[in-house]
């Protein structure tokens, strides 16, 4: 039997700590529950880590958080050897904030690479201070990872907002450059999909996207291009590293 878990990450990124009820527990353990502010992974994006503290104080520790049946269940991983919960426990739900603020400083950042990068995405994966995106690109000896670098950090000093809106499918159908990534379509068929816009109408960036980010660039830090790497004939990996010595 599938449920149906509210994904409070998706309106507010910034939820550190919920109630919930637990819907039930699958066959391997999972922990399903009504709503959550663990992001499930996805998008190159790791699902989050923390705790569920029950009514007694006693504390289940989460290793993962990945989507069970369906995108519509969020099921979250215990470490072994807690006591796994009833349904209709209540629980107190609290995320690592350290991990997955850096990887919403890193997904954001990922987004104003593909700005400055005007070719498709073929791949990509976040880490919490590296990452990385490929690009379906022939011949990238015209992009110099310095100058990258203090291109992205003119984007970062700017300020720009974040900001997070919905279109219907059949306006992302009619839409079709707003898609970036070759390697992972963007979910269609619940009849609206959500845009991350960055500046003022996504003047900066705007594509499909269901991952964590912040509120604004400033908030990404310093960071640098560590990297560009051949990985095919027309594939080329750039690396991205959070500098925390700035």
């Amino acid at each position: 039997m599938a449920f149906a878990t509210e994904p409070l990450f998706r309106d507010d990124a910034y939820v550190r700590e919920f109630s919930a009820k637990v819907l039930g527990v699958n066959g391997r353990g999972g922990i399903i529950l009504d709503q959550t502010a663990f992001y499930a992974a996805g998008g190159g994006q790791p699902g989050d880590t923390g705790q569920l503290r029950r009514a007694d104080g006693t504390a289940i520790k989460i290793g993962a958080t990945i989507y069970g049946e369906g995108k519509a269940e969020i099921v979250h991983v215990p470490m072994s050897g807690d006591t796994l919960p009833e349904p209709g426990e209540t629980m107190v739900g609290a995320i690592d904030w350290t991990r997955r603020n850096l990887h919403m400083r890193m997904h954001t950042a990922l987004h104003l690479l593909c700005s400055l990068v005007p070719f498709a995405v073929t791949g990509g994966s976040i880490k919490d201070t590296d990452s990385r995106l490929d690009f379906d690109i022939e011949d990238a000896g015209a992009i110099d990872k310095d100058t990258l670098t203090d291109q992205l950090m003119a984007l970062v000093a700017k300020d720009y907002l974040v900001t997070a809106r919905w279109i219907t499918d059949a306006e992302l159908a009619a839409n079709p450059d707003l898609v970036r990534t070759m390697s992972a379509k963007p979910p269609m068929g619940s009849g609206r999909v959500r845009l991350i816009a960055i500046g003022d109408d996504g003047g900066i960036d705007l594509q499909p996207c269901g991952g964590t980010h912040v509120r604004s660039t400033a908030e990404i830090g310093a960071l640098k291009v560590t990297k560009i790497e051949k990985k095919g004939r027309q594939n080329r990996r750039i690396r991205i590293r959070l500098d925390n010595d700035k």
